[in-house]
């Protein structure tokens, strides 16, 4: 039922993390949770994406099966995820499978019999099959045998209404501790703040679980973002200057954007896919294996696109619009750089992006009051982060509750932005908009205010008589991107809001009048002022797959080439992504150490017993070749 040895009837977990997985010691507080799981106690364990969340269930299953504890079953919202976590255990040689609804019948059933007869470790499979009366039945049996060892809940922030990604059909794995009280349960998220995790405590029933909460921080990650100006155009520049022949994620807002970027890129010579709900199932299933399988792909996608991808070497998620709020933009960067290179979280934004999400809160029709004030907060914290002058992973770690020093490899720390005294800019912009509703008992967007401060006679200024006003022309000074900017800092200061249930209109708030009156004054980012904005002091960059190459000799490169392709080769066969079999950090100790005999491929981080059995000599042979 696993790759340990006889030798091994009871492993413990540092034995299936070498045996098994290949690894020597444990991450960050992995040993503990897996220790505390191992001895049946309950755990919600927050932990980054890349940070081996996976183990933390995986390592208890196997120990804990060995022990005679049964089956561990893991719920997890995506078909894909499924797939590819089966096979890398599998190829690991521990017996594990799923049940979705890509199987048939027979399928299904054959599966429920290995079961009950005791010969599966892991079992995958979607919250809402959990719910249905037959898995309550099987999982009654198993419970009856003895054979019910653990429940792993992955992605929990779906349970709750203040995640990024609520799915209802979590809220039904309540029955788990309700039917099944002496079986440990454990969560596991990458991204949850304070009011989501208490969600996740209460509605899974996890008030006595102990709590792992892992730094979010992720130090290869460089965060990135410029003032949108024009996006296509700042997009294709960021790749062909930095990420050429890379693997990354483009999130866009809409499906049609979708599409035009797509398009774009490979035009551009890039080869990059759309990928968006409105596609057909089977075409979305082959564009994600052809993602995960080949290399320097880009996948241009909505937020459809992402949960469970496990593909290690994705150099860049560049975000073209917006998303709803911290949590989800930390999810989504989390998708690069697993393997722990360098990678880039790069953002272009605007007015406009503030003004599509605050109105797509708005106007929501299934939403209460309560949800849409939370999400507004969780929008403004983010508008926060994109506007802060400050070392942008000490914001996005603070918005979680830790603190850190600047890391020296951010935006604004690496080209601190200009600060300039907007105190009087600020003023005439809320003075404007105050004298506008005031005249006309009305309120207006921000095109038309920037006219009137601009001294812009358009028919609209003219048809009010704004013309007459006593802001009209006091910013000429100032062109419509620089006032543009000015908003946009004064609305994540809480000075303005863009009322989207009346047309986008601007509304000042409490705050302003402090501004108005003079008593505070106002600094803000000079980065429409002058420069570009997306044009930043950074060194020539070189790829990370460079960088990790040239210290390998020349014969050492050889090796890695012919490891590459036999890899490829395999993956083919086995239907897997090429990490599955081995990570190309594997690959790289292979090739610069260039093993003689099975020997020496003991301790190579990545080698467990089972792929040294199954791809030993094949490895040594390709090592072997004449150069």
């Amino acid at each position: 039922m696993s790759s340990l040895p006889a030798s091994l009837p009871h492993p413990t977990p540092l034995d299936v993390l070498g045996q098994t997985f290949g690894y020597q010691q444990f991450r960050g507080p992995q040993q503990a949770i897996v220790e505390h799981v191992v001895a049946g106690g309950d755990a919600l364990v927050l932990m980054p994406t890349g940070g081996g969340k996976s183990l933390c269930y995986q390592i208890p299953a196997i120990v804990r099966q060995n022990a005679g504890h049964g089956v561990t079953i893991v719920i997890s919202p995506l078909i894909a995820l499924m797939h590819d976590q089966v096979g890398a255990l599998l190829e690991a040689g521990v017996a594990a499978a799923f049940l979705n609804s890509t199987q048939s019948f027979e399928e299904s059933s054959q599966l429920e019999k290995q079961l009950l007869r005791n010969e599966l470790t892991l079992l995958y499979a979607a919250p809402e099959r959990i719910n249905t009366p037959r898995m309550k039945g099987l999982l009654a049996s198993l419970h009856e045998r003895g054979l019910l060892s653990l429940f792993a809940i992955d992605e929990a922030h779906c349970v709750s209404q203040w995640g990024h990604d609520f799915r209802p059909e979590y809220r039904s794995l309540s029955l788990l501790h309700e039917t099944f009280p002496d079986v440990p349960r454990m969560a596991l998220t990458a991204t949850a703040d304070e009011l989501t995790r208490q969600d996740m405590i209460e509605r899974l029933k996890l008030e006595e679980a102990r709590q792992f909460v892992s730094s979010f921080d992720r130090p290869n990650i460089r965060y990135t973002i410029v003032e949108k100006t024009d996006a296509t155009r700042q997009l294709l520049r960021f790749i062909e200057t930095e990420h050429d022949g890379e693997a990354g994620i483009v999130y866009c807002q809409s499906r049609k954007r979708v599409e035009e970027i797509a398009a774009t890129l490979a035009d551009a010579g890039i080869k990059a896919m759309a990928y968006h709900a409105g596609l057909d199932a089977s075409l979305r299933q082959q564009r994600q294996d052809r993602f995960l399988r080949e290399d320097a792909m880009v996948m241009v996608a909505t937020i459809a696109f992402g949960m469970g991808i496990d593909k290690p070497d994705v150099r860049f998620v560049a975000h073209l619009d917006m998303p709803k709020n911290i949590e989800g933009y930390y999810q989504e960067t989390g998708r690069a750089g697993r393997d722990g290179l360098s990678a880039d979280a790069w953002m272009v934004y605007g007015l406009q992006d503030v003004v599509n999400q605050r109105r797509m809160i708005d106007t929501s029709e299934v939403a209460s009051e309560e949800f849409k004030q939370v999400m507004r907060g969780k929008l403004d914290a983010l508008l926060s982060l994109a506007e802060d002058t400050r070392c942008r992973r000490v914001s996005l770690l603070h918005y979680f509750g830790e603190d850190s020093q600047p890391c020296g490899n951010c935006d604004n720390c690496l080209n601190p932005p200009e600060v300039w005294d907007a105190t009087e800019a600020a003023r005439k912009m809320l003075s404007c908009i105050y004298r506008v509703q005031q005249a006309s008992g009305i309120s207006f967007g921000a095109g038309h205010i920037m006219d009137i401060l601009r001294g812009k006679s358009s028919e609209k200024v003219i048809q009010y008589g704004h013309d007459q006003l006593s802001t009209f022309g006091i910013g000429a000074e100032l062109g419509e991107a620089q006032w543009r900017s000015v908003l946009r800092q004064l609305i994540a200061k809480n000075t303005v809001r863009v009322d989207t249930e009346a047309f986008s209109t601007l509304q000042l708030l409490p705050d302003a009048r402090q501004v108005l009156k003079g008593e505070v004054g106002v600094l803000l980012r000079a980065q429409a002022l002058g420069a570009k904005a997306d044009r930043r002091k950074r060194a020539t960059k070189t790829s990370v797959k460079g960088l990790a190459e040239a210290a390998l000799n020349a014969g050492a490169l050889e090796r890695l080439g012919r490891l590459k392709a036999w890899r490829a080769e395999v993956a083919r066969e086995h239907n897997l992504p090429a990490f599955v079999i081995f990570h190309d950090a594997t690959l790289r100790a292979l090739a610069e150490q260039a093993p003689q005999s099975l020997q020496d491929l003991e301790g190579i981080s990545g080698m467990g017993v089972k792929k040294l059995q199954a791809y030993g000599a094949e490895v040594l042979r390709v090592c072997a070749e004449p150069e």
